[in-house]
C-alpha cells in the first residue's frame, strides 16, 4: 500500500481550511455558508443531524456539485457562500472538502470533529428518528 487512508486525510487536511463547528454554526447563522453533511443516510436516521444542513451522501457528491453531470444539485451553484462540508469525525469530510477544492467549488471548509464533536459541543441538532442499536 502507498499510502494509508489516515495519511489521506492528514494530506487533506494540510491543504484546506478547517473550522471549529461553533464557527461553522456562527457562518450558517449570519447567512454566510451552507453545511453540507455527507454521512450516509442511515448515519442521520440513527445519530440525528444539524438542522438545514443539506445532505450530500459522500458517494454522490462529485456529481451534485458538477454542473455537468446529469446528478447537479442547484444547491451547489449558490455563490457568495462558503460550502463547509463535515460527516461523523472529519475524515471524510477532509477528502470530499479538497476534492471540491480540487473540482473549483469555492470557497469551501470542513467542519473539526465532525458530527460528533458538533453533537458534544452541545451544538443544535435534530434528534435521530431511530433508535440506536445496542
Amino acid at each position: 500500500m502507498k499510502k494509508t487512508a489516515q495519511e489521506l486525510v492528514a494530506e487533506a487536511t494540510a491543504e484546506i481550511t478547517t473550522l471549529s463547528p461553533q464557527d461553522a454554526l456562527a457562518m450558517q447563522q449570519a447567512g454566510e455558508a451552507v453545511l453540507v453533511d455527507i454521512r450516509d443516510i442511515r448515519e442521520l436516521g440513527k445519530l440525528g443531524k444539524v438542522p438545514d444542513a443539506v445532505h450530500a451522501p459522500r458517494g454522490m457528491l462529485e456529481f451534485w456539485v458538477d454542473p455537468a453531470s446529469p446528478y447537479h444539485r442547484e444547491v451547489f451553484a449558490q455563490t457568495g457562500k462558503t460550502y463547509i462540508f463535515f460527516c461523523a469525525a472529519a475524515w471524510r469530510s477532509a477528502l470530499a472538502t479538497r476534492d471540491m477544492q480540487n473540482m473549483g467549488l469555492g470557497p469551501v471548509a470542513h467542519v473539526e470533529g465532525g458530527f460528533s464533536l458538533w453533537k458534544e459541543s452541545g451544538l443544535p441538532i435534530v434528534e435521530p428518528q431511530e433508535k440506536p442499536a445496542k
